[in-house]
């Protein structure tokens, strides 16, 4: 679990006494006795993988919540996990420039019968081609740390995003829309889960699910972003400590 201290830093924390105190708070904060799927949102290597899901799975035993997910785990992880209790689903990022969990996350998932849930499927809004300059980020927009947002990195990724337009104006549709059909045409146990703003993304994002991407625009999306043509990593490496560091292998 990622617990924040007084002053708001974060730090992980999966040991059971931790997890089942996490889980009792959640309970309380939604007013309810029971929650569907609950996360272990990073692997602490302090604690051994087996006793954080060994906890979970008692809450589970105990009725408190449905199903046990993970987040942003290696497929090696995964299966350790899933070998102590069944996992239903796998958080990651995944999108156009994020191609990690193509490695062997996503295999595993479907191997195991785990889904994959994309967060950041639309690059933190890069893929919706609405971001075209970032140094109007706000001070504490999370982008400001990341590499690729970085004036420099991000100047030579906007020049990628052509295809992606080119295939919008053909389906006449947002480039957002566009980005969000690739994820999901990915696989079919995969679950984007784009941030929703306003009504406007809503409908949006929704409306992606009909967007149909021949083969042909699938693969000229595949070829034109992907890990080895996008400028600067997805985490700064301070960041990277809190990442399952075999990640995706």
């Amino acid at each position: 679990m990622l617990v924040p201290d007084e002053n708001g830093k974060r730090s992980l924390d999966g040991r059971p006494e931790r997890i089942r105190q996490t889980c009792e708070e959640a309970l309380k904060r939604l007013k309810t006795d029971f929650i569907d799927l609950y996360y272990l949102h990073r692997y602490d290597k302090k604690v051994p993988l087996e006793d954080s899901v060994g906890a979970m799975a008692d809450l589970v035993a105990a009725g408190k919540i449905g199903a046990i997910g993970l987040s942003e785990v290696s497929a090696s992880t995964f299966r350790r996990a899933h070998a102590v209790h069944p996992v239903s689903a796998v958080q990651t990022e995944y999108s156009l420039w994020t191609r990690n969990a193509d490695i062997a996350v996503i295999d595993a998932c479907a191997e195991l019968g785990a889904d994959v849930v994309a967060f950041s499927p639309l690059g933190r809004g890069y893929l919706t081609g609405a971001l075209t300059d970032v140094t109007s980020l706000g001070p504490e927009d999370i982008r400001r740390r990341i590499p690729r947002f970085s004036e420099e990195n991000y100047a030579k990724n906007l020049l990628l995003l052509e295809p992606l337009k080119q295939v919008a104006n053909n389906h006449n549709v947002s480039m957002a829309e566009v980005a969000l059909a690739w994820v999901l045409q990915r696989a079919k146990h995969i679950i984007a889960i784009p941030g929703t703003s306003s009504e406007t993304h809503l409908k949006a994002n929704f409306n992606a699910q009909s967007v149909s991407l021949s083969d042909s625009e699938w693969q000229l999306l595949n070829q034109a972003i992907n890990d080895e043509k996008v400028h600067g990593p997805r985490y700064s490496q301070a960041a990277q400590s809190d990442v399952d560091t075999e990640q995706f292998a």
